[in-house]
C-alpha cells in the first residue's frame, strides 16, 4: 500500500490532512471478462493485464466475484452460459486515525452477454476530444466527466448532460464545484458534435433511441506516455455527486442501470444504459 500513501500525500497540500482524509480516496479501474452459468453464478473471470495489478486487488476481485449472483441469461426461453465484458471501480480509503486502508469493489459495469460483435452495440463514429479548459490546465486540475447522452436514429446526440464529475485533486467545496462545472461544460460542448454508429443486430437494433454513458478524461500525462501505461496504478479519486438529468424521466431506459454504475467505466468505454448483465447481489462482501 506504499503507493497509496504517495497518492494521499500529494493531495495534502490542497487542504489540511484531516480534510483530505474525509474527501479523498484512491482508485483504479480494472477491466476483464466474466462468465456466468445457467444458475446465474459466476463460473470464471479473466482480468486484463493481470500482471500489472496489485496482488491485493487481484485477490479482492477473486473473492468478490465468487459471491456474485446474476439474473440468468435466457436464450429461446432457456438459461445459457454467458460471457460479458466487465469494468470494476476498486477504491481504497484510509481508515479514520489509522495508516491502514480499506479496499473494496465500489462499482461495476457489465456488458451485454455475448455482445462481442460491434454491430450489437452503439459505437463511436466521430468523437473529437474536448479542448482542455485553459483555467483547469494552468491550475493542473484533472478529472473525469461521466456523460449521459441520448442518441437518435440518425446517430446524432439528441440530449446530453454531465451525470458525475470525479476530480483528481482536492480544493474547497466552492473550488471543487467550479472545477467540476468547468470540466462538465467543456465535455458537453464537445459531445453535442459527436456522431455514432448504431446497432444493426442484437436486441437493441430496433430501439427508437439509445441512452449511453460515456467518460471524458482530462488527465495530464507525461510526454510520449499513453493513458494505458497507468493501468493498475492507484490514482487520486474524489468522486463528485450524481447530478439530476433534466430529460431523463422522459425515457424509461435511461433509468435502468442494471448493467452498470455511473463511474465504473473504462476511459475509452461506452455503455448502453438498460443493457448488460444484471447483478442481484452486492459487489463486495468483504
Amino acid at each position: 500500500m506504499a503507493l497509496l500513501c504517495l497518492v494521499f500525500c500529494g493531495l495534502a497540500s490542497a487542504e489540511s490532512i484531516s480534510e483530505v482524509r474525509k474527501q479523498a480516496e484512491a482508485s483504479m479501474l480494472v477491466t476483464g471478462w466474466v462468465v456466468v452459468g445457467t444458475d446465474g453464478r459466476t463460473q470464471s473471470h479473466v482480468l486484463d493485464k493481470v500482471e500489472k495489478l496489485p496482488p491485493e486487488v487481484v485477490d479482492l476481485i477473486r473473492r468478490a466475484s465468487a459471491t456474485w449472483r446474476f439474473e440468468p441469461v435466457m436464450l429461446d426461453g432457456k438459461p445459457v452460459v454467458a460471457k460479458a465484458k466487465m469494468s470494476l471501480r476498486v477504491v481504497a480509503k484510509r481508515e479514520d486515525n489509522s495508516s491502514n486502508f480499506v479496499v473494496r469493489v465500489a462499482g461495476a459495469t457489465f456488458g451485454d452477454p455475448g455482445a462481442e460483435e460491434d454491430s450489437d452495440s452503439v459505437r463511436f463514429k466521430d468523437r473529437r476530444a474536448p479542448k482542455y479548459p485553459e483555467l483547469a490546465l494552468r491550475a493542473r486540475v484533472s478529472g473525469t466527466v461521466f456523460l449521459l447522452a441520448r442518441i437518435d436514429r440518425s446517430g446524432k446526440v439528441a440530449d446530453v448532460d454531465a451525470e458525475q464529475v470525479n476530480l483528481d485533486v482536492v480544493d474547497t467545496d466552492k473550488g471543487m464545484q467550479t472545477w467540476r462545472r468547468i470540466l462538465a461544460e467543456a465535455s458537453v460542448r464537445a459531445a453535442r458534435q459527436w456522431t455514432y454508429d448504431l446497432p444493426t443486430s442484437g436486441p437493441h437494433a430496433n430501439d427508437d433511441s439509445w441512452i449511453v454513458r460515456v467518460p471524458v478524461v482530462f488527465h495530464m500525462v507525461m510526454p510520449n506516455v499513453s493513458e494505458s501505461a497507468y493501468y493498475g496504478q492507484w490514482q487520486a479519486y474524489v468522486p463528485g455527486p450524481k447530478e439530476p438529468i433534466p430529460w431523463r424521466s422522459k425515457y424509461p431506459q435511461a433509468n435502468d442501470d442494471k448493467g452498470g454504475s455511473t463511474d465504473a467505466l473504462a476511459d475509452d468505454g461506452i455503455h448502453m444504459v438498460g443493457s448488460g448483465l444484471q447483478l442481484k447481489t452486492p459487489l463486495d462482501h468483504s
